[in-house]
């Protein structure tokens, strides 16, 4: 009696076989991958980068490389490289767009924690933003800092009264700032203690 052969499925056949393309897709994909992260180490001995270079080169060799297995993939899979393309780029410009409206209130932001780690000024401190030299620019003590504006309480001036101005932090990496600490303040500023 000869050995017994279990037959497998015609409808089977199609499906392990493109299981097996993208296993080999996949693991193309790391072996050329882990050989040009070898082939740049070996470079970065025999030549001096610094590794500010080699670590930016390498990430981005290596997504460009499992992104293309990934494209290889999806399309062993039947997914159209050019709706996968379509659908990056409007993904990309979608987010482009969001990005740049909302530059301002990030620039505020980011300039909030300067402000809080490098310290420029503190609550309590008088500032003036300086606009040009002809013109006088915003000038009072710091009584709040938030994450987007900085607030300022202006001088009484000719009986007028104090009044609030919330400047955006932004501004003040933008213009030149004047700044006086708590009591060093010149007497004529109307914020003597």
């Amino acid at each position: 009696m000869g050995a017994f052969k279990l037959p497998l499925p015609a409808e089977w056949v199609e499906p392990i076989l493109l299981g097996v393309q993208i296993l080999l897709i996949l693991l193309a994909a790391y072996f050329t991958q882990r050989f040009v992260a070898k082939g740049l180490t070996r470079l970065g001995e025999r030549y001096p980068f610094p590794p500010q270079l080699m670590m930016p080169l390498r990430g981005g060799l290596r997504w460009l490389i499992m992104g293309s297995a990934l494209i290889f993939v999806l399309e062993r899979l039947g997914v159209s490289a050019t709706v996968l393309w379509t659908a990056l780029s409007g993904f990309v410009a979608v987010a482009a767009v969001a990005f740049f409206a909302m530059w301002s209130v990030l620039s505020n932001l980011l300039c909030a924690i300067l402000i809080f780690t490098v310290g420029p000024f503190r609550l309590g401190d008088v500032v003036e933003l300086v606009d040009t030299t002809d013109k006088p620019g915003v000038k009072g003590r710091v009584v709040a800092i938030n994450l987007l504006y900085t607030t300022l309480i202006e001088a009484e001036e000719l009986g007028t009264g104090s009044a609030m101005v919330q400047v955006p932090n932004s501004l003040f990496f933008q213009r030149s700032v004047r700044r006086w600490r708590g009591t060093d303040v010149f007497p004529s500023s109307g914020f003597e203690k």
